[in-house]
């Protein structure tokens, strides 16, 4: 809206705007206090992006200059995206989220009812250009009976949402325009394949099928093992103490990620010790007793803490993020595990496992190992930097174990944005190339008898699980509610045949003929 506003109405119309945006963020924190899991955290995110200080400023400027509130929010907003655009990586995949802030602040600015998808009122399969998270955490999954978007990649938020809602979802599908409404359509969430108008008995059978592995997932009780009896360990991976919570009612042994950057995304300025320290504490106290294992601050230019000093950079993901974060701010990373320290004494924890995100190099796993040391915490590190494979040994002489983040060490070993569409079939974790640093990595591990697991999305895969574990890996974490498909696809396999399966599909062409490989051998 171009409408200009006069010079006295201008404070009122700041207020207006003020108050459309808090009514907004509010709705966005309701429903994350309400959501587990991902949900959670990316609502939680969605909540701290819409108050965030930087558009609001920029909207409130041009208010100021006689915009109205409207057209302030768009320009505003609109400016942003341009920025975040150009960054590409996980600030491209903000940009839905922004757009969607925007859609909302106008909508209640307006006095328009709040936008979002439309609540069918039979089960459908929902086709979209794009959804924005804060849609999918909101979909109701006896209605919405599976989704395919246009844009994404198998790692954006709204996949990751989608799965932990039990909806099978396709993303980067090109020609959905071309299907009309009202098709019947068979979409299958693990091999991602649509079928538009398919045999209605062979669909409903595939359908009963899917039905039948659910009900055995969802009686499934651990702790994992293969046909033959290996334990294999799986582990929650969570975000705070309500999570933590809730993933000890499930069948997760323990935590194998915390990831502590996701109570900070709001915090104006650093927490204190001991602010860090009750956090902390309310994760162990879910788990007391159990291993839990705390990843140090993973945030970047693309993932800020508003406490940080985050230059602005070309390439993110390739900047100052993770470990890196203390050349910036020094005195960061020590704080954080002093406060780590005290959460594990007031909580009995004997050994608290700790690790740093983004190592490269020896030296830093080396520094990071002596800070935790001196401590009495147990170091280690995520494996997301191809160099850390390569060195594993020397790395491993250094701290006491791995964690392997495939989301990012596919990212890094492909050269491909994890968050493109564009490149989904570069960043599909069953690359061969990625298995193969995890090959090195584990071996590595049990020369040194020392513990490699893995907390990436590639952990949630029943049969990707499976290669792992024939690669060597000894632990998986994962999003809770993953952990049932995986134990049952477990207990349906002796660790010879995953050992086995794990080689060929080491040594497969491509990531299709590796999966394909993996459901003959092991499905």
């Amino acid at each position: 809206s171009t409408t200009v506003v006069g010079e006295d109405d201008r404070p009122g119309e700041v207020e207006r705007f003020k108050a459309a945006v808090e009514t907004v963020a509010n709705r966005f924190a309701d429903r994350a206090s309400t959501a587990t899991g991902v949900a959670s955290e990316v609502l939680g995110a969605t909540a701290a992006l819409a108050r965030d200080r930087g558009w609001s400023r920029a909207a409130t400027k041009l208010i100021n200059a006689g915009t109205s509130a409207e057209g302030a929010t768009t320009q505003a907003i609109g400016q942003f995206v341009a920025q975040f655009e150009k960054l590409g990586g996980l600030m491209a995949e903000r940009t839905t989220d922004l757009k969607d802030i925007r859609n909302r602040v106008v909508a209640e600015l307006m006095g328009l009812p709040e936008p979002g998808v439309p609540k069918p009122t039979s089960p459908v399969i929902l086709c979209a250009e794009d959804l924005a998270p804060a849609d999918t955490a909101g979909l109701d999954p006896t209605m919405i009976r599976a989704l395919v978007t246009r844009l994404g990649g198998p790692t954006s938020h709204t996949a990751i949402i989608a799965r932990q809602l039990g909806i099978p979802c396709i993303v980067a599908a090109s020609s959905l325009d071309t299907v009309p409404e009202g098709t019947l359509v068979l979409v299958d969430g693990t091999s991602g394949i649509i079928t538009l108008n398919p045999d209605r008995a062979e669909a409903d059978a595939l359908v009963a099928e899917d039905a039948r592995l659910r009900e055995e997932i969802r009686s499934w009780r651990g702790p994992a093992q293969t046909a033959d009896g290996t334990h294999i360990q799986l582990l929650a991976n969570v975000q705070d103490g309500k999570a933590a919570a809730k993933a000890s009612e499930s069948e997760a042994e323990g935590v194998g990620l915390f990831r502590t950057e996701l109570c900070f995304l709001t915090a104006q300025t650093e927490p204190s010790v001991e602010e860090q320290a009750r956090i902390y504490g309310e994760v162990f106290g879910a788990f007391s007793g159990k291993k839990v294992v705390v990843r140090t601050l993973d945030a970047g230019s693309d993932k800020p803490v508003p406490f940080a000093n985050h230059e602005d950079e070309e390439n993110p993901a390739l900047g100052v993020r993770g470990i890196r974060l203390g050349w910036t701010n020094p005195g960061l990373v020590e704080r954080q595990l002093d406060a780590i320290q005290i959460a594990a004494e007031d909580n009995g924890v004997s050994e608290a496992w700790v690790m740093a995100p983004m190592v490269a190099t020896v030296d830093e796993a080396y520094e990071f190992a002596q800070l935790c040391r001196a401590r009495d915490l147990k170091p280690g590190i995520m494996v997301e930097v191809p160099s850390v494979a390569m060195l594993a040994d020397q790395f491993l002489a250094e701290v006491d174990f791995f964690s392997i983040g495939t989301n990012d060490l596919t990212q890094y070993t492909m050269a491909a944005d994890r968050m493109s569409s564009h490149l989904a079939m570069l960043t599909d974790p069953w690359q061969p190339a990625v298995l193969r640093l995890i090959q090195l990595t584990a071996a590595a591990g049990q020369r040194g008898a020392k513990s490699v697991g893995v907390c990436g999305e590639a952990a949630a895969d029943p049969l990707l699980a499976c290669v792992l574990v024939g690669l060597g890996v000894t632990s998986l974490s994962m999003a809770t509610n993953a952990i049932p498909a995986v134990g049952v696809q477990l207990g349906k396999v002796t660790l010879q045949q995953c050992q086995e399966a794990a080689l060929q599909v080491a040594a497969a062409r491509n990531s299709r003929d590796a999966k394909e490989l993996a459901a003959e051998l092991l499905g």
